[in-house]
């Protein structure tokens, strides 16, 4: 019987580390080629790893809440047959880092978890030795040198952390401002509180968020349209639509359909900050904001521009589902280049969104409400009104290019009618 090592394997383009939530299987386990073995959970997406030989588990070398790097061991498991040629490879690989200088290129990027037990235990991250990849200093180094008690005090905490090398713009685990912020004061729990621990998703975002906003020079622009039209129209057929296509023709498809030709239009808007540079997409593909109880994902439309409005209907109906019953992909999640929220699901009116890093602009689709309005006879009259709220990053946009997309996206809300605008 071979061993083999199984590791945490790389769940999206920009991951570089993944938390067990879950193991699906115990030391002694038989299992096949491709069953299923632990619940892993990334800043993007949870995920079922599945196995990738046949046999019997031997050891699970992490536990359940533990974080590994991509390529790191997360289980040993006893294979028939001889040693496979990827176990002589990666045996090779070894002995070859051992004879030759070890690559520390990424020694100083550091993940918020490893900061964080880094400043907990006021230790110098220069003295630590990384295993990740480059010499990537990871959760699982911090906490082995912490169980040693041999902990490498810094005198100034984190200076180092400060003089890092600018993140990559391809990792979103890493944020751009790596010095960290003074912990914040102890709240105190009195009677009757509730202390709710912070789940691997919920720090996932927060750790997000918080590069978004320290990172991006967030601005904000909004104008209101009369959705009339478009509420006749969808009320008229939604019914039938429903019977023929078994899915709801929802507003926030129509909504969808009008951003996507307007990036066409305005390609500016679909482009993404890259240091030196900035990168404008050629494909359209629109992040969608799906919440759950205690989380938020963003899964994409791809292509949405080529997409009709029943087609784009149906992925958002899709998409939704497999949010709500832990079935996305990592794919489902990867390539948005703009990011599309239907905050008018829960009544809001008006908010500005945090930028999904590293795209250039979110926009919030607010809810649909009638308002009287003074119409262009100077009569007043009643109209469903709604208000389109633009996020943008001012290092890649200016107000004049968003203003225009916005009013573009309008216009094409505002002639929505049964006679010009086609469902298929």
């Amino acid at each position: 019987m071979a061993v083999e090592k199984l590791t945490m394997p790389q769940l999206g383009e920009s991951v570089t580390e993944g938390t067990i939530s879950k193991w699906l299987v115990s030391a002694g386990d038989r299992v096949n080629k491709y069953d299923p073995i632990a619940e892993v959970m990334t800043d993007k997406v949870n995920a079922e790893v599945p196995s990738s030989f046949s046999g019997i588990i031997k050891e699970l070398t992490a536990q359940e809440g533990d974080t590994l790097a991509v390529g790191e061991v997360i289980c040993l498991m006893e294979v028939e047959g001889s040693v496979s040629p990827s176990s002589v490879e990666q045996k090779q690989e070894e002995t070859k880092e051992t004879e030759e200088q070890k690559d520390t290129s990424q020694k100083r990027r550091y993940s918020p978890a490893v900061l964080k037990l880094a400043q907990e235990h006021s230790m110098d991250l220069e003295q630590i030795e990384g295993t990740g990849a480059g010499g990537r200093i990871t959760r699982k180094d911090i906490l082995k040198v912490i169980e040693t008690g041999q902990i490498p005090a810094a005198a100034e905490n984190f200076k180092q952390a400060a003089q890092a090398e600018p993140v990559q713009r391809n990792s979103v685990q890493d944020i751009a401002q790596v010095q960290p912020l003074s912990a914040a004061p102890a709240a105190g729990l009195q009677n009757g509180d509730t202390e709710i621990p912070v789940s691997g998703v919920r720090k996932a975002i927060a750790s997000n968020m918080l590069r978004s906003k320290h990172e991006i020079p967030h601005a904000w622009t909004m104008v209101e349209v009369d959705a009339t039209n478009l509420v006749e129209y969808r009320n008229a057929v939604k019914d039938e639509f429903k019977k023929k296509e078994g899915f709801n023709l929802t507003y926030f498809a129509f909504f969808v359909k009008a951003v996507a030709q307007a990036l066409k239009e305005f390609p500016q808007i679909n482009s993404m900050w890259a240091g030196d540079t900035i990168i404008q997409k050629k494909d359209i593909h629109i992040s969608i904001a799906v919440a759950t109880e205690d989380a938020l994902f963003v899964p994409v439309i791809k292509h949405a521009d080529e997409k009709t409005i029943k087609g784009i209907a149906r992925e958002i109906s899709e998409l939704a589902g497999k949010v709500r019953n832990n079935k996305l992909h990592p794919e489902d999640m990867q390539g948005g280049t703009f990011t599309v929220n239907n905050t008018g699901s829960f009544g809001s009116v008006q908010s500005m969104g945090i930028i999904n890093y590293p795209q250039a602009a979110i926009l919030q689709i607010e809810s649909i409400v009638k308002r009287p309005v003074v119409m262009n006879n100077g009569m007043i009259a009643v109209r469903d009104m709604v208000n389109l709220c633009l996020s943008l990053d001012h290092r890649v946009l200016d107000g004049l290019v968003c203003g225009k997309f916005l009013a573009r996206v309008k216009e094409i809300i505002e002639a929505i009618s049964v006679d010009r605008t086609s469902i298929y």
